[in-house]
């Protein structure tokens, strides 16, 4: 049969190939123009998850057949609906860690990166340092502490069962891949019971708690998708925080440093609020690499005592 026949066509039509570039580009469009902030990284993202490759690699797979069109084609409707990115690819780096995200958790944004490089700062030069991590949610912070600093005990404490159960699972994973086990603590920082034993122990205390104002407008892929009790915490955010920093004060040892990520809007009412106690010093502010207030660090200090001042 000739190559023109009526017979051929169908099965080149089936083989037909697409450029890459062309439908990156004819994506980014589609999330632009429903306000997805990132439009291109997203859709340069999605290509290189639907193709198992690194996003830096793009550039090696010029073409896509009729089946991975059709594959990318629903992961750009589904990140147009604002579905998040890392609820499409299932994961997200922190601190070079690669953390399984999904329902029923929050999903670490990259300012939490910095945060990670401010903790670890903290204790460059302790060794074997122990590590709390409160409102650890999907474990990212604790889970990097540890895949950076082996020598480490990481604690880390959730109380929302579904964000335990991922904690969990990206726990396993790390340890599976070699990494420092982490210790993993279900139930409420404020239960004198579930941390007691950890009281002055502490070489650093971690927390990327809730800390959103209530009524706060946000982006779709939160309200929709990021569970309201890891975003939310009262008229001015500070609801978690505000027992956070008695809690952490107890488990710090003397000299130990205190990382908490905050609100852009509480660059001084966090830092206030631990300034206002006497055990804790050295009371700095911090921003994101946008150079909004993004994180705040203390250390303890030992308060001197009757015997001190004889």
């Amino acid at each position: 049969m000739s190559p023109g026949s009526d017979r051929g066509e169908p099965a080149r039509a089936r083989g037909r190939r697409e450029s890459l570039r062309v439908a990156v580009m004819a994506a980014t469009e589609q999330l632009a123009a429903v306000g997805v902030p990132s439009p291109k990284v997203d859709a340069e993202e999605l290509a290189a998850h639907m193709l198992g490759i690194p996003r830096t690699r793009l550039g090696l797979h010029p073409l896509l057949d009729e089946a991975q069109m059709d594959v990318y084609r629903d992961l750009i409707a589904q990140r147009a609906r604002r579905v998040p990115l890392q609820h499409l690819t299932g994961s997200v780096v922190i601190g070079g860690v690669t953390i399984q995200v999904g329902a029923g958790v929050f999903i670490p944004r990259p300012e939490t990166d910095v945060v990670v490089e401010a903790a670890l700062a903290q204790i460059v030069d302790v060794e074997a340092p122990v590590v709390v991590d409160l409102c650890t949610g999907s474990g990212a912070i604790a889970l990097a502490i540890a895949a950076a600093r082996p020598d480490a005990t990481v604690h880390a404490v959730e109380r929302a069962p579904g964000a335990l159960a991922w904690a969990r699972r990206n726990a396993d994973l790390q340890a599976a891949a070699g990494h420092t086990p982490i210790r993993l603590r279900g139930g409420d920082f404020t239960d004198e019971r579930l941390l007691a034993d950890l009281d002055g122990t502490a070489d650093l205390v971690t927390a990327n708690p809730p800390y959103v104002p209530a009524g706060t407008a946000v982006e779709p892929e939160v309200s929709g998708y990021d569970p309201a009790e890891a975003v939310f915490a009262g008229a001015d955010g500070l609801d978690v925080i505000r027992p956070l920093i008695s809690v952490a004060a107890g488990l710090l040892r003397p000299g130990g440093a205190l990382v908490i990520e905050h609100d852009e809007s509480q660059g001084e009412s966090v830092p206030a609020l631990l300034a206002a106690r006497r055990v804790l010093a050295d009371v700095r502010d911090h921003a994101d690499l946008a150079g909004r207030p993004r994180f705040v660090t203390a250390r303890r200090v030992r308060l001197a005592t009757a015997a001190d001042r004889t």
